[in-house]
């Protein structure tokens, strides 16, 4: 549990590049914002991974539904326990304690996240009282600093405390860029985890396509946890990793799968997985689910790429990004061969993020240009119903005449009985 990640970096990062620089004849200043680490024992942190008084939401990441709870990543920080048993009036109840988490899963009532660098298991049979039960460490050793930036390797990092300082520099050494950090101050750093997502907000989750009875709950199109059966798949940037989860509360490492570079997300669905990857879609068969086997693979130009399915058909968004250059449109894929996937018809979009299907409606999170809701029963010719475009949206999850969506401002929740004309029902934002 002693890395820190990409995700929450960005805004930093801008911070702290936007120090001025002032120059009295051949005086000169440099003055820049930077952040220090706050420090606690590994005992402290997992003391603390349980269900504690709600916080408020500062940087929403990805989504899970379970039962009436929603589970809402706070980057980095942990998962706010939302009680939404009436969307129109969502309750904040309890926060669980998870420095460096970004992406989770559940089956039943048990809990999987990630804590920078271990793989915890948390019972959530009362998701007031959540309580930690079992740590997997180095489970994701691909967490790493980059940077100059050393962090003490024997405690976890709960938090950032930003500094001014100013400092007198060469005039003639270009500024900013002659400054000899301190490298146990200075906050720069990245997560290879993080490159599916490398923009201003790390936001995963999309739904299949019929969900609220399963007790695996809804993930997503944007995840990097899946489960099916009875296995836990996780993806870093090059591998697929096995858990066996029989016993629920006691994860065991069972299987690494090498499948190439830049891999980004994991979706199951029947006795598949499909993993998307900036640069192509993989198929894995998961008959055998302690040992997935490569089916199918459709390259595509380098673009983010989430990725859902059904029986039919493979959904992709391909985005441009800081990281994935590429293109903005939607893929759709015939899977009916899943040996040899083919691309039935492309859409273009404005800078897509995750979706979500329900039936023959098409949800697409579509950045600036908002919420998109089409008509997919003829993939061929989708046809648009209606826009949201009053937010900027990440991320969604559709199910049973609801769409919960991750956006810029916060979670917000529409209707879409009638999809022609969606109506809010609730909005829990955002308080920085």
């Amino acid at each position: 549990m002693l890395k820190r990640n990409l995700a929450a970096s960005f805004p930093f990062i801008l911070l702290f590049l936007s120090g001025s620089l002032s120059c009295v004849k051949d005086h000169c200043t440099q003055t820049y914002q930077y952040f220090v680490p706050v420090y606690k024992t590994t005992e402290q942190v997992r003391a603390n991974i349980k269900s504690n008084a709600p916080i408020t939401i500062e940087s929403a990441g990805k989504l899970y539904v379970r039962g009436r709870y929603i589970l809402l990543n706070e980057i980095d920080k942990g998962i706010h326990i939302i009680d939404n048993a009436n969307p129109s009036s969502p309750q904040n109840v309890a926060f669980i304690d998870i420095p460096g988490n970004m992406d989770m899963a559940v089956k039943g009532n048990t809990l999987y996240a990630d804590a920078y660098t271990d793989l915890v298991t948390i019972d959530i049979s009362d998701p007031l009282h959540a309580k930690l039960t079992a740590v997997v460490e180095g489970t994701f050793p691909f967490r790493q600093y980059y940077g100059g930036f050393y962090p003490d390797t024997s405690k976890v990092i709960v938090d950032w405390v930003k500094r001014d300082t100013t400092i007198n520099i060469d005039c003639g050494n270009g500024g900013f860029f002659g400054i000899d950090f301190n490298k146990h101050e200075v906050f720069m750093y990245n997560d290879v985890a993080a490159l599916a997502n490398s923009s201003s907000y790390l936001f995963n989750s999309s739904s299949p396509t019929k969900s609220s009875v399963s007790p695996l709950g809804v993930g997503g199109s944007m995840a990097r946890f899946a489960i099916a059966q009875n296995y836990l798949y996780t993806v870093t940037t090059s591998d697929l990793n096995v858990f066996g989860i029989n016993n629920p509360q006691s994860p065991s490492f069972s299987n690494k799968v090498s499948i190439g570079q830049n891999i980004e997300t994991i979706y199951p669905f029947k006795q598949k997985l499909f993993i998307g990857s900036s640069t192509g879609m993989f198929i894995y068969n998961i008959s055998d689910g302690a040992h997935p086997q490569k089916e199918g693979l459709f390259a595509h130009v380098q673009s983010c790429d989430p990725v859902i399915a059904d029986d039919k058909y493979a959904y992709s968004t391909l985005r441009t990004g800081t990281t994935c250059n590429g293109v903005n449109q939607l893929d759709i894929l015939d899977i009916s061969d899943i040996n040899n996937p083919t691309q039935v018809k492309s859409y273009s979009m404005t800078n897509p993020y995750g979706l979500s299907k329900d039936g023959n409606l098409l949800f697409i999170c579509d950045g600036r240009s908002g919420l998109k809701v089409y008509d997919a029963s003829d993939v061929r010719n989708i046809i648009p119903l209606s826009v949201v475009s009053d937010i900027e949206t990440f991320d969604v999850i559709a199910m049973n005449g609801i769409a919960l969506v991750v956006t810029s401002k916060g979670l917000y929740q529409y209707s879409y009985a009638d999809p022609v004309n969606p109506v809010l029902l609730s909005k829990m934002e955002i308080t920085i």
